[in-house]
C-alpha cells in the first residue's frame, strides 16, 4: 500500500520497532504500516509477536515477527540479523521497550533493580543503535526515534530512577545525532506524559486518580498511544527533515503549567 502524501511516505522503508507488541509501540508499527513501512514486530514473548503481525499481515501490510529481550545483547543482534536476512535494509529503528520493575524514592531502590532498569533502558539502547547506525551510515540515511519521557525532566519521588534512564536515552540522542549527522542519519526523542497504556495502568483505572491527571493538564486529557505514533512518524518521514538531536515533548501540556 502507497501513501499519497510525499511528506509522510515510508513505501519501501523498512522500520523496526522495539516493544511494539502493544501499547504505544504497536501504535508505532501499526500507523507506520500504514504509512507503507514494511515493520518489524518485537518484544519478548515470540506468540504476541507472531500474533501482531499476523494481524497487520492480515490487513495487508508487510510485517514480520522477531522476539527479543532488548537487555540481552545476543537478541539484539539476533534482531538485527534476521530484519536484515529478510529485507536488507532498515530504514527506521525506533528504540521503544523499556521496563520499570520498581517504584519508590531512590534512596529504597536496590543495586539489582537499578542495574535492571539502567540495562534494558540504556545500554540496550546504546547496544541497538551501535548495531544499526552504521548500517544506515552505509546507505547514507537513516531516522532513529528513542523513547524518552517527561520523568527523565523533572524529578519524581516514585519513578525517579526510571527518570534518569529516561534523561541518559534524550542525552543518548542528542549526542548519537551529532555523531551520524554527517553520515544522513536523524536521530531524536520523544517524551510522553501519561499515556494509556499497561505502565499507567493503575492511574487511569482509578477514577479519581485520572481526573486528577486530566484537570492539570491542559488538554484536560491523557494521551493516548497513538498520539505518540503520529510524532514517530513524523521524526521517521520526509516532513522532519531537517530536525535532529531534539526531545519533542508530548504531553497535552502538562509540563508548561
Amino acid at each position: 500500500m502507497t501513501n499519497s502524501n510525499r511528506l509522510f511516505d515510508l513505501t519501501g522503508k523498512v522500520a523496526l520497532i522495539t516493544g511494539s507488541t502493544k501499547g504505544i509501540g504497536r501504535s508505532i508499527a501499526e500507523e507506520m504500516a500504514r504509512c507503507g513501512a514494511r515493520v518489524v514486530i518485537s518484544s519478548r514473548k515470540a506468540d504476541a509477536c507472531e500474533a501482531v503481525a499476523a494481524e497487520l499481515t492480515e490487513q495487508g501490510y508487510d510485517a514480520i515477527a522477531v522476539p527479543c529481550h532488548v537487555g540481552k545483547k545476543d537478541d539484539l543482534q539476533y534482531l538485527v540479523d534476521q530484519t536484515l536476512a529478510t529485507w536488507g535494509q532498515i530504514d527506521v529503528l525506533v528504540c521503544n521497550a523499556a521496563t520499570n520493575p520498581v517504584y519508590g524514592p531512590t534512596s529504597e531502590m536496590t543495586d539489582d533493580a537499578w542495574d535492571k532498569i539502567m540495562d534494558t533502558n540504556v545500554k540496550g539502547t546504546f547496544w541497538l543503535t551501535n548495531m544499526v547506525l552504521p548500517h544506515m551510515a552505509g546507505r547514507g540515511e537513516g531516522a532513529v526515534v528513542l523513547l524518552s519521557s517527561i520523568a527523565g525532566i523533572r524529578g519524581n519521588t516514585t519513578i525517579g530512577t526510571y527518570g534518569v534512564s529516561k534523561a541518559a536515552e534524550a542525552a543518548l540522542a542528542r549526542n548519537l545525532a551529532v555523531e551520524w549527522g554527517p553520515k544522513g542519519i536523524r536521530i531524536n526523542s520523544i517524551a510522553p506524559g501519561l499515556i494509556k497504556t499497561d505502565f499507567a495502568k493503575a492511574l487511569w483505572e482509578d477514577p479519581v486518580r485520572v481526573k486528577q491527571a486530566e484537570e492539570k493538564t491542559p488538554l484536560r486529557r491523557i494521551g493516548e498511544p497513538v498520539d505518540i505514533a503520529g510524532l514517530a512518524v513524523f521524526l521517521s518521514t520526509p516532513a522532519s527533515a531537517y530536525i535532529t538531536g531534539q526531545v519533542i515533548v508530548a504531553d497535552g501540556g502538562e509540563t508548561i503549567c
